[in-house]
């Protein structure tokens, strides 16, 4: 398999598969493709585990493309201004991932569910209680809104980000949630009542943009009906 991430607005990754390799990801995910594929949709895995996909944001059904002579090619695009970022889990336990990262995989990749060990970091977390568990071997490509930003930490490195801006992380990455200290910060800060916090070791990917908020600066400035 080998691919190329292609655009800069709305980015694509298109992938060359040999024959009989298979590429899978989430309804509506393609966006172009040769001659030679063949698509097959199922809840890949069983019902349970469909229905929990759905709980970290993604689809029920998944659609994985084989392809049937050498060299077809298949693209899969971003929903959303951004970047793709492309992770080789081949040799490692796997990353821990917010919802809606997932945006396609080889077939040697598994996408679970993953309940964040703390409480807190679920209900105060504001991306939900239900992260994304996803390992194996080959590549799985993540979505990420803005620019990306990789950073290594050390052992017991904290770093401390917007809930939002959090794409995923090593498994041996620490997740945690902390309140925002100072009423006055609370409440005029803009920043919300709880951070993320993130301690090492381990590779963390931030994104420079909260989609989410993207989002509702958008819908409050749109008119209302009268």
């Amino acid at each position: 398999m080998q691919y190329e991430v292609i655009g800069k607005t709305v980015p694509a990754v298109e992938v060359t598969l040999s024959q009989g390799e298979s590429m899978y990801t989430q309804s509506g995910g393609m966006v172009w493709q040769t001659e030679g594929i063949e698509m097959k949709t199922n809840t890949k895995g069983g019902l349970m585990k469909g229905l929990g996909r759905m709980l970290t944001g993604e689809s029920l059904f998944m659609a994985t493309y084989t392809a049937r002579r050498e060299g077809a090619h298949i693209a899969f695009g971003a929903t959303a201004p951004g970047d793709i970022l492309p992770v080789n889990l081949t040799g490692t336990s796997g990353i821990i991932a917010q919802k809606r990262a997932f945006l396609c995989a080889e077939e040697g990749v598994d996408l679970s569910i993953a309940l964040t060990k703390r409480l807190s970091a679920g209900v105060f977390g504001g991306e939900g209680f239900i992260l994304q568990d996803i390992s194996g071997n080959g590549h799985v490509f993540l979505e990420i809104d803005g620019d990306q930003v990789v950073k290594q930490l050390d052992a017991g490195e904290v770093i401390k980000v917007d809930t939002g801006n959090v794409v995923a992380f090593d498994k041996t990455v620490r997740y945690e949630v902390e309140t925002v200290k100072g009423l006055s910060n609370i409440v005029f800060g803009g920043e919300g009542l709880f951070l993320t916090k993130l301690t090492g070791p381990g590779r963390i990917i931030l994104q420079t943009q909260n989609f989410n908020d993207f989002a509702s600066r958008i819908v409050a400035m749109m008119p209302s009906r009268g």
